[in-house]
């Protein structure tokens, strides 16, 4: 019986020692699976959408130059309208007897110039021979040349009256698309009215005044006329027409900072009216080898952005990070990354320093290409 308990005693201590032996394999754990973008500097310019406001290249107000009243109007409104191209009729029979009067003043003092000259020249000879006197001669030179001044006077007075006629009929000073008449068949009009007879504004062409910060003129002036400058609808959509900037105010606004610009837009099919308010996307800034990462990528820890990097051997560690303005989708690195590292895009949220990743190229949406694209 003895024999017995110490064989049942030292089975159980043999089993008890077998099952406190550590295990000699461990499981290992699985990489993390990330998306990853290796970063490289690229050119970018960042462009702002600012308000502004159309204006016609050129504006003319129709007016009269002469009083009288109108007979016809010989345009259709809001019709385009031709340089030279009659718009209105003021009755020209006041005018046109004011031109024959003048033409027979003229000929009256043409007649009498002809009898002078005549005169002059008939007793210069009898001057010389002694038959009249010195001073009958120059009495007669005298009355000639008088008679020559007032024919120059009377010409004078005819163009004018011929002028007066011209005016009668009003044409367009410029070429552009016409409004409304303001004044109607049988209304008196005058050259001292307030209000004109109606207006012509030059849209093939437009000015967008926008106003801009002055800190963003630099890359305005880097850029110049060169600077494509895109105009945008309502719904942020651009319009398929090509502008430029013109100018910038030489004074800046002490109150807001900013400066005006004007922007010239080829408008050809009239789609952009004056009065009208639109957005114009102008060059802010502009850099030739930006470091870009996505938004997604970024974290903010205690108030600091922050990346995680992955190393040689596919280990990933978070790095700090300075980060400049958002363009489009993405943030501009200003310092804290180089060239040709890789940062993760997607599956930041399982990872730990130190961790092992297995990293795949990241692809972005095709939204956020778009939106890339055109921030860019």
């Amino acid at each position: 019986m003895r024999g017995w308990g110490a064989l049942g005693m030292g089975c159980a201590l043999a089993a008890g020692l077998v099952a406190c032996k550590p295990a000699e394999k461990r499981a290992t754990a699985e990489p993390v699976q990330v998306t990853v973008l290796a970063l490289k500097p690229e050119a970018v310019t960042v462009r702002e959408a600012l308000a502004g406001r159309v204006a016609a290249v050129r504006s003319a107000e129709i007016r009269a130059q002469v009083g009288g009243i109108v007979q016809r109007r010989l345009f259709e409104q809001g019709a385009d309208i031709a340089a030279g191209q009659p718009l209105f009729q003021i009755n020209p029979a006041p005018f046109q007897a004011d031109a024959d009067m003048a033409a027979a003043a003229l000929q009256r003092t043409q007649a009498a110039w002809r009898r002078a000259q005549a005169q002059t020249a008939r007793l210069e000879p009898l001057m010389r021979e002694g038959a009249v006197s010195r001073q009958d001669y120059d009495d007669a030179a005298s009355q000639r040349d008088q008679a020559a001044a007032e024919v120059a006077q009377a010409e004078a007075v005819l163009a004018r009256r011929r002028l007066d006629l011209r005016f009668a009929r009003i044409d367009a000073p410029i070429a552009g698309r016409i409004d409304q008449a303001l004044v109607t068949e049988g209304a008196l009009v005058g050259a001292t009215d307030a209000t004109p007879m109606a207006r012509i504004q030059q849209i093939d062409k437009v000015y967008v005044d926008v106003r801009q910060s002055a800190s963003a003129l630099e890359a305005l002036r880097a850029g110049g006329a060169r600077l494509p400058v895109r105009i945008l609808r309502t719904d942020g959509q651009p319009y398929a027409l090509h502008g430029r900037i013109l100018f910038s105010a030489l004074q800046v606004d002490p109150g807001t900072g900013d400066v005006l610009l004007r922007i010239q837009v080829d408008n050809p099919e009239r789609q952009l009216l004056p009065g009208m308010f639109v957005r114009a996307e102008v060059v802010k800034s502009q850099y030739a080898d930006a470091l870009l990462v996505p938004q997604q990528a970024v974290q903010r820890v205690e108030g600091r952005a922050q990346v995680w990097r992955v190393q040689e051997g596919d280990v990933a560690q978070p790095a700090e990070v300075q980060l400049a303005e958002a363009i489009g989708p993405d943030y501009r690195v200003r310092s804290g990354l180089e060239p040709g590292q890789r940062v993760v895009v997607e599956g930041i949220e399982r990872l730990t320093a130190g961790a092992q990743v297995a990293p795949k190229p990241w692809q972005p949406s095709v939204s956020a290409s778009a939106l890339r694209a055109g921030a860019h």
